[in-house]
């Protein structure tokens, strides 16, 4: 439990590049079996086609404090061509919210930045977020894509 609050990063952030049609996740990988390995923890940002991406809305009854209901949007990576899921990644921790969110995405991958709609604040960067009253996500580390990635996720392709 300790490692979880040490190692896991400020945020996960997901780049959407509209002129590459590609998505840029940053991972967060671990494994409770494996508490002390090395390759088992980490961060492993990834890209993937933005034509294989779809949207999965999940729910769960579980026996928890807040009622049992767990529910949110998942993103499917397909294998092109067919119906096989290749990975998941974490969108949405609530449906609603999900959907909006996708909506948004969709329209922006489809329209670009001119279709969206103007927000009163900007959105929030947790690698700048200095009044936090939660120690271990002060401490923990900040969010670094790879040099490479970080360039390709933020230009367009060469013409």
């Amino acid at each position: 439990m300790i490692r979880i609050d040490i190692a896991l990063p400020r945020d996960e952030p997901i780049r959407f590049n509209r002129l590459r049609r590609k998505v840029y996740v940053y991972r967060f990988h671990h494994s409770w079996l494996k508490p002390f390995s090395r390759r088992a923890w980490g961060v492993r940002p990834v890209a993937y086609n933005w034509d294989d991406l779809r949207a999965e809305a999940w729910m769960i009854y579980a026996p928890m404090g807040t009622g049992g209901l767990k529910e949110g949007i998942t993103l499917a990576v397909i294998k092109p061509g067919t119906d096989e899921v290749i990975d998941r990644f974490h969108f949405a921790q609530d449906i609603l919210k999900g959907e909006i969110y996708w909506a948004l995405v969709q329209q922006f991958m489809q329209q670009g930045p001119q279709a969206l709609p103007t927000f009163p604040r900007p959105p929030r960067d947790w690698n700048n977020e200095p009044a936090t009253f939660n120690l271990a996500r002060r401490w923990a580390p900040k969010v670094q894509w790879p040099a490479d990635m970080d360039l390709e996720s933020r230009t367009a392709p060469d013409q």
